[in-house]
């Protein structure tokens, strides 16, 4: 089955003195040519992962500390229409764009424009070996929905990554790029709107616009809010659809509207989750003493007999058997 798109840059696979400039090339693609200089052109050091979902550029780089001024003569050359949002992951970095000088502290996100002159810097500890890395999504300006006066405003602003759509972002563009084998290619599409949503949602609230935005747009921003609430809560017995309801201020009526066009109604995804991490823990060799009832209880069972017998539907075997075959020694 295939998978998504991915690009691996990895500097160390070529000469040293071959390694910024496949560095640069790479840069040129993903996003648009940059002026860059480093301390470490000489033998440079970094790594990129490169996802296209749908027309929405993914990325997670690590790298030894860069430099970059995106002039107007590089915009006149080439002005591939974009923002770029970066989530500062490692690292001290710094924006300087639109008379606006900003200092975007690790897990906060900036917004960049690669249609108007910037500075950027990010730098690494060189001491204590420990490199500058990013997350960040591509976005062709035309994608959104919102004005584009407004989203000026925010050109190399500081945007929360910790709360939020910022945090759902964040957490989005984190398990993306770490485990982009964990979806298909037929996924793309959907991780293009949901990657579109939050980011524009993300904006939007910056912006106290969040009103603006369009229907469609709010409805993937509230379904990313109760999925990220259901994984949070997942221990928790009293999780059911109405408390999920009651969180989030709406109906239950709604609620299950939110979810119609899902592959999943929202008990199923409670139950569905709950039995993958039971199914996780029975796995791990460090719980295998751990009676199978206290891990049922810990994912929000509370009932023995309910737990065997939905697991069994979800996997074919009870749990007991399943964690016995699962640590059953080889044989020889």
């Amino acid at each position: 089955m295939a998978g998504l798109r991915v690009e691996t840059v990895d500097t160390a696979a070529v000469p040293p003195a071959d390694r910024f400039p496949l560095w640069l090339d790479m840069a040129d693609r993903f996003s648009a040519p940059v002026a860059f200089t480093s301390d470490h052109t000489g033998d440079f050091r970094g790594h990129a992962r490169l996802i296209d979902v749908n027309g929405i550029g993914l990325s997670r780089f690590r790298y030894q500390s860069l430099v970059g001024r995106r002039t107007p003569r590089l915009i006149r050359q080439a002005d591939p229409e974009v923002y770029q949002v970066a989530l500062a992951t490692s690292g001290t970095c710094a924006i300087s764009a639109s008379r606006r000088d900003t200092a975007i502290p690790v897990g906060d996100f900036t917004l960049v424009d690669w249609g108007r002159p910037h500075d950027l810097e990010h730098a690494g500890d060189d001491d204590r070996h420990v490199p500058a890395a990013s997350v960040t999504a591509v976005i062709p300006r035309a994608l959104l929905p919102l004005p584009a006066d407004k989203v000026d405003r925010l050109t190399a602003a500081r945007l929360s990554g910790s709360d939020g759509p910022g945090a759902l972002l964040a957490q989005h563009l984190h398990h993306v790029t770490r485990h982009p084998e964990q979806f298909r290619a037929a996924d793309a599409p959907y991780l293009a709107d949901v990657t579109l949503s939050l980011v524009s949602a993300l904006l939007a609230r910056h912006l106290d616009a969040e009103g603006e935005l369009p229907g469609d747009v709010r409805r993937q921003v509230l379904l990313a809010q109760v999925r990220d609430f259901v994984e949070r809560h997942l221990g928790d017995p009293a999780l059911n659809p109405q408390a999920v309801a009651d969180a989030h201020h709406i109906s239950l009526r709604t609620l299950h509207r939110l979810f119609a066009g899902e592959d999943d109604t929202v008990a199923g995804v409670i139950r569905r989750r709950r039995l993958e991490r039971c199914r996780r823990d029975l796995t791990d060799p460090l719980l295998r003493h751990r009676p199978v009832h206290l891990i049922a209880r810990r994912w929000g069972f509370t009932d023995k007999a309910h737990f065997s017998r939905a697991f069994r539907a979800a996997y074919g075997t009870g749990p007991q058997a399943y964690r016995a075959g699962q640590h059953r020694e080889p044989p020889g």
